[in-house]
């Protein structure tokens, strides 16, 4: 199965840190697949914006074709290539924009995408130097990367200032969670079929658990991950925009506002954890030295080279205070140095009220709807059968299970592929809406503020484990497990 693609015009991509790692690793690669299947007519440019002024294009292009060789795809790599284009431009400075600017504007009106995969701190002077330059005008649009600040104050004046020089409208905040296949999936699930949304509601439903786990440490991104720590850094967005999707109502249509405002009623329904409640709603977790990989791994503060309260896992129990949602647990749960590479959500079912069948026949497990964002994207719905064969009525908890590339024949679109898409035709439904962001920030705050208050240092764990010991505490309490082998 081939998968259609609706045509688009010759566009403009500016990539501000295009000499960075997001650009290198996630960007271009993208943007190669783009290419590849004919999503970037004769015409379109990329564009890599850097402060290094040692860099020709050439240089630049030569750099790329290195980066991108394990893509085993040599030919359409050649002809990707000449689409690229580099500047050197210190976007804090005043000199250089004009020429900049010019080079931009050299082939007329058109869509234009400027992607800020840099550091926060100077959002707001690229997107000045934009405005000031007639280059935030007509079909230009602005991506703005994660961190959207590091709390609900400085999240709102990044808004504020970006938003001085460009419309709402015109601003695509992006979480690449958004774009991974199996959340899409997730609507598709609830609203496309008859089978789940009469059940989706806290009559039917015991919990539901999110785990987006790492087996990398903060290698590169110390200095950030430093300053930022799991919650930040994971659950104030990826997380949370995944619970979004899990409890929110049933939009009036498939649209991008009218899905956007009933994730923003899921956000400011979130039961406040603050001080009064933190020290038993969430754990904080440090990874210490073990083996992860199959290799000996250093300690979170021996990649740092001092010691360090920042957390490098969290583990939290929410709950949405409405009435479809009234006393279901969610579960989130996010770390570095775990035994796995998982990010997935389980919503597990309440068990029967009664069993028909002999102790003989085996216990009864709960349903569970098991949707599995990476490795391998994938749905599988767990259910009570009978063993095949004589012997009488034995019972097996078995799944169910559709693997995405195996389903539909198709190449795993990483999620940055159909991101940059979107943008380039104007499509904001997979992107955060400033309301939302802000939303999430206000509940965030609260917990940032009860740890700091509690003067407590992430409980430690070691690499490789599935945590702190507290953290399964946290869910065995309530008589549930953590879905670590489940599948």
């Amino acid at each position: 199965m081939t998968p259609q693609f609706a045509p688009v015009e010759p566009f403009d991509l500016v990539i501000f840190g295009g000499t960075g790692d997001l650009a290198m690793r996630k960007l271009l690669p993208a943007l190669l697949h783009r290419f590849n299947d004919g999503q970037m007519p004769p015409g379109s440019r990329v564009i890599a914006v850097a402060r290094d002024h040692g860099f020709s294009s050439v240089q630049y292009r030569e750099r790329v074709q290195q980066a991108l060789s394990g893509t085993g795809d040599r030919a359409g790599l050649e002809g990707f290539l000449p689409l690229l284009d580099f500047h050197a431009l210190d976007v804090t400075s005043a000199e250089g924009w004009q020429s900049f600017a010019q080079e931009v504007q050299r082939v007329g009106e058109r869509v234009r995408v400027f992607y800020l995969a840099t550091s926060p701190d100077i959002f707001v002077p690229i997107c000045e130097g934009l405005h000031s330059h007639g280059l935030a005008a007509g079909q230009s649009r602005v991506v703005i990367e994660k961190p959207i600040g590091r709390d609900l104050a400085s999240a709102a004046r990044i808004n504020d200032a970006v938003g001085r020089f460009f419309s709402e409208q015109q601003t695509y905040r992006i979480d690449h969670y958004l774009g991974k296949e199996t959340v899409q999936n997730l609507t598709a699930l609830r609203f496309g079929n008859a089978l789940f949304e009469p059940l989706w509601n806290a009559a039917h439903i015991d919990h539901v658990q999110i785990t987006v786990a790492e087996t990398v440490g903060v290698e590169s991104r110390g200095p950030y991950y430093d300053k930022s720590g799991a919650l930040r850094d994971m659950v104030q967005n990826h997380l949370l925009q995944l619970l979004c999707l899990v409890a929110m109502e049933p939009p009036a249509a498939f649209s991008a506002d009218a899905i956007r405002d009933e994730k923003l009623k899921v956000l400011r329904a979130l039961k406040p954890i603050d001080a009064s409640n933190a020290a038993q709603l969430t754990v904080r977790g440090q990874y210490r030295a073990g083996a992860a990989n199959g290799q000996s791994a250093p300690g979170y503060a021996e990649e740092l080279g001092h010691t360090s309260d920042t957390e490098t896992f969290v583990a939290i129990k929410a709950e949405v205070a409405n009435w479809r949602w009234a006393d279901v647990p969610f579960y989130l749960r996010t770390g570095k140095r775990m035994p796995e590479r998982l990010s997935e959500i389980v919503v597990t079912f309440r068990s029967v009220p009664h069993s028909i069948f002999e102790p003989s026949a085996g216990p009864l497990q709960s349903n569970k709807l098991v949707l599995r964002l990476q490795p391998d994207e994938g749905v599988k719905f767990w259910l009570m059968n009978k063993v095949p064969g004589p012997g009488g009525m034995r019972l097996r908890h078995v799944a169910m299970d559709m693997s995405f590339a195996e389903t539909f024949n198709v190449r795993h679109v990483d999620a940055y592929e159909r991101l940059l898409g979107d943008v380039v035709r104007g499509n904001p439904m997979l992107f955060m809406r400033r309301d939302e962001v802000e939303a999430g920030w206000r509940w965030a705050d609260q917990i940032l503020a009860a740890w700091a208050d509690s003067h407590e240092s992430p409980k430690p764990y070691t690499a490789g484990s599935w945590g702190p010991s507290a953290a399964v505490a946290l869910i065995e309490r309530d008589g549930r497990t953590w879905n670590d082998d489940a599948g």
